[in-house]
Protein backbone atom coordinates (compact mmCIF):
# COMPACT_ATOMS: atom_id res chain seq x y z
CA UNK A 1 0.00 0.00 0.00
CA UNK A 2 2.83 2.42 0.83
CA UNK A 3 4.47 1.68 -2.52
CA UNK A 4 1.23 2.43 -4.38
CA UNK A 5 0.75 5.72 -2.52
CA UNK A 6 4.34 6.73 -3.20
CA UNK A 7 3.99 5.79 -6.89
CA UNK A 8 0.88 7.96 -7.20
CA UNK A 9 2.66 10.78 -5.41
CA UNK A 10 5.68 10.52 -7.70
CA UNK A 11 3.46 10.53 -10.82
CA UNK A 12 1.55 13.59 -9.63
CA UNK A 13 4.70 15.42 -8.53
CA UNK A 14 6.46 14.59 -11.79
CA UNK A 15 3.50 15.79 -13.89
CA UNK A 16 3.25 19.03 -11.94
CA UNK A 17 7.00 19.69 -12.07
CA UNK A 18 7.21 18.95 -15.81
CA UNK A 19 4.28 21.21 -16.56
CA UNK A 20 5.74 23.97 -14.42
CA UNK A 21 9.16 23.56 -16.03
CA UNK A 22 7.72 23.69 -19.56
CA UNK A 23 5.64 26.71 -18.71
CA UNK A 24 8.68 28.47 -17.21
CA UNK A 25 10.94 27.76 -20.20
CA UNK A 26 8.30 28.82 -22.72
CA UNK A 27 7.70 31.95 -20.73
CA UNK A 28 11.41 32.74 -20.89
CA UNK A 29 11.46 32.24 -24.67
CA UNK A 30 8.41 34.45 -25.05
CA UNK A 31 9.99 37.11 -22.86
CA UNK A 32 13.18 37.06 -24.90
CA UNK A 33 11.25 37.33 -28.18
CA UNK A 34 9.18 40.23 -26.92
CA UNK A 35 12.29 41.97 -25.61
CA UNK A 36 14.06 41.40 -28.93
CA UNK A 37 11.08 42.83 -30.84
CA UNK A 38 10.97 45.86 -28.59
CA UNK A 39 14.72 46.42 -28.92
CA UNK A 40 14.57 46.13 -32.71
CA UNK A 41 11.64 48.52 -33.00
CA UNK A 42 13.32 50.99 -30.66
CA UNK A 43 16.47 51.19 -32.81
CA UNK A 44 14.54 53.20 -35.43
CA UNK A 45 16.25 51.40 -38.30
CA UNK A 46 14.74 51.05 -41.75
CA UNK A 47 15.36 48.20 -44.12
CA UNK A 48 17.60 50.47 -46.28
CA UNK A 49 19.69 51.40 -43.27
CA UNK A 50 20.08 47.75 -42.43
CA UNK A 51 20.97 46.99 -46.07
CA UNK A 52 23.76 49.55 -45.77
CA UNK A 53 25.44 47.29 -43.28
CA UNK A 54 27.99 44.95 -44.77
CA UNK A 55 26.63 41.72 -43.39
CA UNK A 56 24.21 40.27 -40.95
CA UNK A 57 27.10 39.57 -38.64
CA UNK A 58 27.95 43.26 -38.43
CA UNK A 59 24.31 44.13 -37.77
CA UNK A 60 24.11 41.57 -35.03
CA UNK A 61 27.33 42.80 -33.48
CA UNK A 62 26.08 46.40 -33.49
CA UNK A 63 22.76 45.36 -32.02
CA UNK A 64 24.47 43.27 -29.37
CA UNK A 65 26.67 46.22 -28.43
CA UNK A 66 23.60 48.46 -28.20
CA UNK A 67 21.70 45.79 -26.19
CA UNK A 68 23.49 45.51 -22.89
CA UNK A 69 20.48 43.68 -21.35
CA UNK A 70 20.97 40.68 -23.67
CA UNK A 71 17.50 40.87 -25.14
CA UNK A 72 18.40 40.26 -28.80
CA UNK A 73 17.57 36.91 -30.40
CA UNK A 74 19.73 33.95 -29.59
CA UNK A 75 21.63 32.20 -32.40
CA UNK A 76 18.87 29.54 -32.67
CA UNK A 77 16.40 32.23 -33.50
CA UNK A 78 15.19 32.47 -37.15
CA UNK A 79 14.18 35.89 -38.47
CA UNK A 80 13.07 37.16 -41.87
CA UNK A 81 11.93 40.51 -43.33
CA UNK A 82 8.68 40.48 -45.30
CA UNK A 83 7.09 43.15 -47.48
CA UNK A 84 3.52 44.41 -47.36
CA UNK A 85 2.23 41.25 -48.99
CA UNK A 86 4.05 38.95 -46.63
CA UNK A 87 6.77 37.88 -49.10
CA UNK A 88 10.33 37.47 -47.77
CA UNK A 89 12.77 40.09 -49.01
CA UNK A 90 16.50 40.54 -49.06
CA UNK A 91 17.71 41.60 -45.64
CA UNK A 92 21.15 43.06 -44.96
CA UNK A 93 22.22 42.16 -48.48
CA UNK A 94 21.50 38.50 -47.93
CA UNK A 95 18.69 36.73 -49.83
CA UNK A 96 16.20 34.78 -47.71
CA UNK A 97 17.08 31.19 -46.92
CA UNK A 98 14.77 28.17 -47.11
CA UNK A 99 14.03 28.32 -43.37
CA UNK A 100 13.25 32.03 -43.61
CA UNK A 101 10.82 31.34 -46.46
CA UNK A 102 9.23 28.59 -44.38
CA UNK A 103 8.86 31.04 -41.50
CA UNK A 104 7.26 33.62 -43.80
CA UNK A 105 4.87 30.98 -45.17
CA UNK A 106 4.00 29.74 -41.67
CA UNK A 107 2.79 33.20 -40.59
CA UNK A 108 -0.53 34.00 -42.25
CA UNK A 109 -0.66 37.71 -41.48
CA UNK A 110 2.74 39.16 -40.48
CA UNK A 111 1.38 42.71 -40.13
CA UNK A 112 -1.30 41.64 -37.65
CA UNK A 113 1.32 39.66 -35.73
CA UNK A 114 3.58 42.73 -35.52
CA UNK A 115 0.69 44.83 -34.32
CA UNK A 116 -0.14 42.30 -31.60
CA UNK A 117 1.67 41.92 -28.28
CA UNK A 118 1.01 38.17 -28.24
CA UNK A 119 3.54 35.45 -29.06
CA UNK A 120 2.29 32.97 -31.61
CA UNK A 121 3.11 29.30 -32.00
CA UNK A 122 4.07 28.27 -35.55
CA UNK A 123 5.27 25.06 -37.18
CA UNK A 124 7.76 24.76 -40.05
CA UNK A 125 10.70 22.63 -40.98
CA UNK A 126 9.32 19.79 -38.84
CA UNK A 127 9.80 21.80 -35.66
CA UNK A 128 7.77 24.01 -33.36
CA UNK A 129 8.59 27.68 -32.88
CA UNK A 130 7.43 30.67 -30.87
CA UNK A 131 7.18 33.73 -33.16
CA UNK A 132 6.71 37.51 -32.92
CA UNK A 133 6.73 40.34 -35.49
CA UNK A 134 8.60 43.71 -35.33
CA UNK A 135 7.61 46.67 -37.52
CA UNK A 136 10.48 48.89 -38.77
CA UNK A 137 10.23 52.60 -39.45
CA UNK A 138 9.59 52.07 -43.18
CA UNK A 139 6.76 49.56 -42.56
CA UNK A 140 8.84 46.46 -43.17
CA UNK A 141 7.96 43.60 -40.82
CA UNK A 142 10.69 41.43 -39.37
CA UNK A 143 9.46 38.00 -38.20
CA UNK A 144 11.44 36.40 -35.37
CA UNK A 145 10.91 32.80 -34.27
CA UNK A 146 12.71 30.70 -31.65
CA UNK A 147 12.66 26.91 -31.69
CA UNK A 148 11.34 25.19 -28.60
CA UNK A 149 13.20 21.98 -29.38
CA UNK A 150 15.59 22.73 -26.51
CA UNK A 151 12.58 23.07 -24.20
CA UNK A 152 11.23 19.74 -25.40
CA UNK A 153 14.63 18.10 -24.95
CA UNK A 154 14.99 19.57 -21.49
CA UNK A 155 11.53 18.46 -20.50
CA UNK A 156 12.20 14.96 -21.86
CA UNK A 157 15.48 14.68 -19.97
CA UNK A 158 13.86 16.00 -16.80
CA UNK A 159 11.03 13.49 -17.20
CA UNK A 160 13.52 10.66 -17.58
CA UNK A 161 15.46 11.83 -14.52
CA UNK A 162 12.28 12.17 -12.46
CA UNK A 163 11.04 8.76 -13.55
CA UNK A 164 14.43 7.21 -12.85
CA UNK A 165 14.63 8.78 -9.41
CA UNK A 166 11.01 7.84 -8.73
CA UNK A 167 11.62 4.25 -9.80
CA UNK A 168 14.68 4.13 -7.56
CA UNK A 169 12.64 5.48 -4.65
CA UNK A 170 9.91 2.94 -5.31
CA UNK A 171 12.43 0.09 -5.34
CA UNK A 172 14.05 1.40 -2.16
CA UNK A 173 10.70 1.80 -0.45
CA UNK A 174 9.65 -1.66 -1.61
CA UNK A 175 12.81 -3.21 -0.17
CA UNK A 176 12.47 -1.27 3.09
CA UNK A 177 8.79 -2.22 3.29
CA UNK A 178 9.60 -5.89 2.79
CA UNK A 179 12.32 -5.74 5.43
CA UNK A 180 10.04 -3.89 7.84
CA UNK A 181 7.13 -6.23 7.18
CA UNK A 182 9.33 -9.27 7.70
CA UNK A 183 10.65 -7.77 10.92
CA UNK A 184 7.13 -7.08 12.14
CA UNK A 185 5.76 -10.43 11.00
CA UNK A 186 8.58 -12.44 12.55
CA UNK A 187 6.74 -12.66 15.92
CA UNK A 188 3.73 -14.05 14.06
CA UNK A 189 6.00 -16.66 12.45
CA UNK A 190 7.24 -17.52 15.95
CA UNK A 191 3.62 -18.00 17.01
CA UNK A 192 3.00 -20.33 14.07
CA UNK A 193 6.14 -22.34 14.91
CA UNK A 194 5.09 -22.49 18.57
CA UNK A 195 1.57 -23.65 17.65
CA UNK A 196 3.04 -26.34 15.37
CA UNK A 197 5.38 -27.54 18.12
CA UNK A 198 2.50 -27.71 20.60
CA UNK A 199 0.39 -29.60 18.08
CA UNK A 200 3.23 -32.14 17.89
CA UNK A 201 3.13 -32.58 21.68
CA UNK A 202 5.67 -30.09 23.05
CA UNK A 203 3.47 -28.32 25.60
CA UNK A 204 6.46 -26.53 27.16
CA UNK A 205 7.04 -24.44 24.02
CA UNK A 206 6.45 -20.70 24.34
CA UNK A 207 6.56 -17.74 21.94
CA UNK A 208 9.96 -16.05 22.44
CA UNK A 209 10.31 -12.33 23.04
CA UNK A 210 11.78 -10.01 20.43
CA UNK A 211 13.72 -6.75 20.65
CA UNK A 212 11.69 -3.59 20.06
CA UNK A 213 8.36 -5.42 19.64
CA UNK A 214 5.19 -3.84 18.31
CA UNK A 215 2.85 -3.14 21.23
CA UNK A 216 -0.14 -5.05 19.84
CA UNK A 217 1.95 -8.08 18.85
CA UNK A 218 3.69 -8.10 22.25
CA UNK A 219 0.30 -8.08 23.98
CA UNK A 220 -0.79 -10.96 21.75
CA UNK A 221 2.42 -12.86 22.58
CA UNK A 222 1.91 -12.43 26.33
CA UNK A 223 -1.74 -13.47 26.09
CA UNK A 224 -0.85 -16.50 23.98
CA UNK A 225 1.91 -17.59 26.38
CA UNK A 226 -0.48 -17.19 29.31
CA UNK A 227 -3.05 -19.34 27.51
CA UNK A 228 -0.41 -21.96 26.69
CA UNK A 229 0.66 -22.04 30.33
CA UNK A 230 -2.93 -22.66 31.38
CA UNK A 231 -3.32 -25.35 28.72
CA UNK A 232 -0.13 -27.05 29.90
CA UNK A 233 -1.25 -26.85 33.54
CA UNK A 234 -4.68 -28.22 32.68
CA UNK A 235 -3.14 -31.04 30.65
CA UNK A 236 -0.73 -31.91 33.46
CA UNK A 237 -3.60 -31.83 35.95
CA UNK A 238 -5.66 -34.10 33.73
CA UNK A 239 -2.77 -36.50 33.27
CA UNK A 240 -2.07 -36.48 36.99
CA UNK A 241 -5.74 -37.06 37.78
CA UNK A 242 -5.94 -39.88 35.25
CA UNK A 243 -2.81 -41.45 36.69
CA UNK A 244 -4.17 -41.12 40.22
CA UNK A 245 -7.47 -42.61 39.11
CA UNK A 246 -5.75 -45.59 37.51
CA UNK A 247 -3.62 -46.10 40.61
CA UNK A 248 -6.67 -45.64 42.83
CA UNK A 249 -8.67 -48.24 40.92
CA UNK A 250 -5.74 -50.68 40.98
CA UNK A 251 -5.14 -50.16 44.71
CA UNK A 252 -8.84 -50.37 45.52
CA UNK A 253 -9.15 -53.58 43.54
CA UNK A 254 -6.14 -55.00 45.35
CA UNK A 255 -7.43 -53.96 48.76
CA UNK A 256 -10.84 -55.45 48.12
CA UNK A 257 -9.40 -58.59 46.59
CA UNK A 258 -7.43 -59.47 49.73
CA UNK A 259 -10.38 -59.80 52.16
CA UNK A 260 -12.53 -61.37 49.46
CA UNK A 261 -9.86 -64.00 48.84
CA UNK A 262 -9.68 -64.80 52.55
CA UNK A 263 -13.47 -65.04 52.83
CA UNK A 264 -13.68 -67.24 49.72
CA UNK A 265 -10.93 -69.49 51.08
CA UNK A 266 -12.69 -70.10 54.38
CA UNK A 267 -16.01 -70.71 52.63
CA UNK A 268 -14.38 -73.29 50.35
CA UNK A 269 -12.92 -75.06 53.38
CA UNK A 270 -16.36 -75.08 54.98
CA UNK A 271 -18.08 -76.39 51.80
CA UNK A 272 -15.58 -79.21 51.49
CA UNK A 273 -16.16 -80.25 55.10
CA UNK A 274 -12.56 -79.63 56.05
CA UNK A 275 -13.55 -77.66 59.17
CA UNK A 276 -14.62 -80.58 61.32
CA UNK A 277 -13.73 -79.29 64.76
CA UNK A 278 -15.93 -76.66 66.42
CA UNK A 279 -12.80 -74.62 67.29
CA UNK A 280 -11.74 -74.55 63.63
CA UNK A 281 -15.20 -73.45 62.53
CA UNK A 282 -15.23 -70.75 65.23
CA UNK A 283 -11.80 -69.46 64.16
CA UNK A 284 -12.88 -69.44 60.49
CA UNK A 285 -16.04 -67.54 61.42
CA UNK A 286 -14.03 -64.93 63.30
CA UNK A 287 -11.69 -64.49 60.33
CA UNK A 288 -14.61 -64.16 57.92
CA UNK A 289 -16.24 -61.54 60.16
CA UNK A 290 -12.92 -59.71 60.54
CA UNK A 291 -12.28 -59.59 56.81
CA UNK A 292 -15.90 -58.56 56.23
CA UNK A 293 -15.49 -55.68 58.69
CA UNK A 294 -12.23 -54.71 57.05
CA UNK A 295 -13.84 -54.72 53.61
CA UNK A 296 -16.80 -52.75 54.95
CA UNK A 297 -14.49 -50.10 56.42
CA UNK A 298 -12.59 -49.91 53.15
CA UNK A 299 -15.80 -49.45 51.18
CA UNK A 300 -16.97 -46.76 53.63
CA UNK A 301 -13.67 -44.92 53.25
CA UNK A 302 -13.84 -45.16 49.46
CA UNK A 303 -17.38 -43.78 49.53
CA UNK A 304 -16.21 -40.94 51.78
CA UNK A 305 -13.42 -40.05 49.36
CA UNK A 306 -15.80 -40.25 46.41
CA UNK A 307 -18.24 -37.95 48.18
CA UNK A 308 -15.44 -35.47 48.92
CA UNK A 309 -14.22 -35.62 45.32
CA UNK A 310 -17.70 -34.74 44.12
CA UNK A 311 -17.70 -31.77 46.51
CA UNK A 312 -20.81 -32.92 48.27
CA UNK A 313 -22.47 -30.31 50.45
CA UNK A 314 -21.42 -30.49 54.09
CA UNK A 315 -23.76 -29.79 56.99
CA UNK A 316 -22.28 -26.70 58.62
CA UNK A 317 -23.29 -25.68 62.09
CA UNK A 318 -21.73 -24.49 65.32
CA UNK A 319 -19.55 -27.32 66.68
CA UNK A 320 -17.61 -27.36 69.95
CA UNK A 321 -14.17 -28.51 68.85
CA UNK A 322 -12.99 -28.89 72.46
CA UNK A 323 -15.71 -31.44 73.12
CA UNK A 324 -14.78 -33.45 70.02
CA UNK A 325 -11.10 -33.46 71.10
CA UNK A 326 -11.93 -34.60 74.65
CA UNK A 327 -14.20 -37.39 73.41
CA UNK A 328 -11.61 -38.62 70.87
CA UNK A 329 -8.90 -38.62 73.55
CA UNK A 330 -11.15 -40.58 75.89
CA UNK A 331 -11.74 -43.17 73.14
CA UNK A 332 -7.96 -43.50 72.67
CA UNK A 333 -7.49 -44.05 76.46
CA UNK A 334 -10.08 -46.80 76.37
CA UNK A 335 -8.43 -48.48 73.37
CA UNK A 336 -4.89 -48.11 74.77
CA UNK A 337 -4.98 -47.68 78.54
CA UNK A 338 -1.18 -47.75 78.76
CA UNK A 339 -0.55 -44.82 76.36
CA UNK A 340 0.03 -41.39 77.96
CA UNK A 341 -2.58 -39.00 76.55
CA UNK A 342 -2.49 -35.26 77.29
CA UNK A 343 -5.47 -33.09 76.40
CA UNK A 344 -5.44 -29.29 76.19
CA UNK A 345 -9.01 -28.29 75.34
CA UNK A 346 -10.50 -26.37 78.23
CA UNK A 347 -13.59 -24.34 77.63
CA UNK A 348 -15.73 -24.25 74.52
CA UNK A 349 -14.08 -23.63 71.16
CA UNK A 350 -16.93 -23.08 68.73
CA UNK A 351 -16.30 -23.45 65.01
CA UNK A 352 -18.70 -23.32 62.06
CA UNK A 353 -18.04 -26.73 60.48
CA UNK A 354 -19.39 -30.17 59.60
CA UNK A 355 -19.36 -32.16 62.82
CA UNK A 356 -19.15 -35.57 61.15
CA UNK A 357 -16.19 -34.45 59.07
CA UNK A 358 -14.35 -33.03 62.09
CA UNK A 359 -14.89 -36.23 64.05
CA UNK A 360 -13.46 -38.17 61.14
CA UNK A 361 -10.41 -35.89 60.99
CA UNK A 362 -9.62 -36.21 64.70
CA UNK A 363 -10.42 -39.94 64.69
CA UNK A 364 -8.17 -40.69 61.69
CA UNK A 365 -5.28 -38.70 63.14
CA UNK A 366 -5.48 -40.57 66.44
CA UNK A 367 -5.93 -43.87 64.56
CA UNK A 368 -2.63 -43.16 62.78
CA UNK A 369 -0.99 -42.56 66.17
CA UNK A 370 -2.38 -45.83 67.48
CA UNK A 371 -1.32 -47.78 64.38
CA UNK A 372 2.13 -46.36 63.64
CA UNK A 373 3.61 -45.54 67.07
CA UNK A 374 4.54 -47.73 70.03
CA UNK A 375 1.94 -48.09 72.76
CA UNK A 376 4.18 -46.25 75.21
CA UNK A 377 4.63 -43.17 73.00
CA UNK A 378 2.91 -40.14 74.51
CA UNK A 379 0.37 -38.19 72.48
CA UNK A 380 -0.86 -34.64 72.95
CA UNK A 381 -4.17 -33.35 71.59
CA UNK A 382 -5.12 -29.68 71.80
CA UNK A 383 -7.73 -27.27 70.48
CA UNK A 384 -7.72 -23.52 71.00
CA UNK A 385 -8.04 -20.05 69.52
CA UNK A 386 -5.19 -17.58 68.90
CA UNK A 387 -4.93 -14.46 66.74
CA UNK A 388 -8.46 -14.94 65.53
CA UNK A 389 -7.79 -18.46 64.23
CA UNK A 390 -8.69 -21.92 65.59
CA UNK A 391 -5.96 -24.54 65.89
CA UNK A 392 -6.30 -28.31 66.18
CA UNK A 393 -3.07 -30.16 67.05
CA UNK A 394 -2.36 -33.91 67.32
CA UNK A 395 1.29 -34.57 68.23
CA UNK A 396 3.01 -37.76 69.33
CA UNK A 397 6.48 -38.82 70.39
CA UNK A 398 6.73 -41.69 67.94
CA UNK A 399 9.51 -42.34 65.40
CA UNK A 400 8.04 -39.85 62.90
CA UNK A 401 8.19 -39.93 59.11
CA UNK A 402 11.05 -39.86 56.66
CA UNK A 403 11.05 -36.90 54.20
CA UNK A 404 10.08 -39.28 51.41
CA UNK A 405 7.09 -40.65 53.38
CA UNK A 406 6.07 -37.14 54.49
CA UNK A 407 5.91 -36.02 50.84
CA UNK A 408 3.42 -38.81 50.04
CA UNK A 409 1.48 -38.96 53.30
CA UNK A 410 -1.73 -37.71 51.68
CA UNK A 411 -1.58 -40.03 48.66
CA UNK A 412 -4.38 -42.57 48.54
CA UNK A 413 -3.46 -46.12 49.55
CA UNK A 414 0.00 -44.95 50.59
CA UNK A 415 1.40 -46.76 53.59
CA UNK A 416 4.63 -46.35 55.47
CA UNK A 417 7.07 -49.18 56.01
CA UNK A 418 4.83 -50.95 58.53
CA UNK A 419 2.15 -51.51 55.86
CA UNK A 420 -0.67 -51.27 58.41
CA UNK A 421 -4.00 -49.59 57.72
CA UNK A 422 -5.86 -49.01 54.47
CA UNK A 423 -3.79 -46.05 53.33
CA UNK A 424 -6.89 -43.86 53.00
CA UNK A 425 -7.08 -42.20 56.43
CA UNK A 426 -4.82 -39.22 55.72
CA UNK A 427 -6.34 -38.77 52.25
CA UNK A 428 -9.75 -38.46 53.95
CA UNK A 429 -8.29 -35.96 56.45
CA UNK A 430 -6.97 -33.83 53.60
CA UNK A 431 -10.26 -34.08 51.68
CA UNK A 432 -12.35 -33.00 54.69
CA UNK A 433 -10.05 -30.06 55.49
CA UNK A 434 -10.06 -28.89 51.87
CA UNK A 435 -13.86 -29.21 51.77
CA UNK A 436 -14.01 -26.78 54.70
CA UNK A 437 -11.95 -24.29 52.71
Amino acid sequence: MNVVVLALGIVVATAVSIMAMRHYLLDRIDSELVSSRTALENTGFTRKQIDALSAIGSLRDDLLLADAAGTLPRPETVFVAVDGEGRPVTFAGIPPTARQRELASAVDDPHRLSASDAVREVHFGGDEFRAVGARLEDGTVVLMATSIEAVRDGVTKSLKVDLGVGAGLLVLLGVLTLIGARHRLRPLEDMVETASAIAEGDLTRRVPARKDPVLEIEQLRLALNSMLHQVESAFETRERSASQLRRFVADASHELRTPLSAIRGYLQLYDKGMLREPAERERAGRRVRSETDRMSRLVDELLTLARLDQQAELVFREVDLSRLVREAAEDLRVQEPGRPVAVSADGAVLVHADETGLRQVVGNLLANVRTHTPGSAAVRVSAGRSNGRIHLTVADEGPGLTPEDAARIFDRFFRTGTGAGSGLGMAIVQGVVQAHG
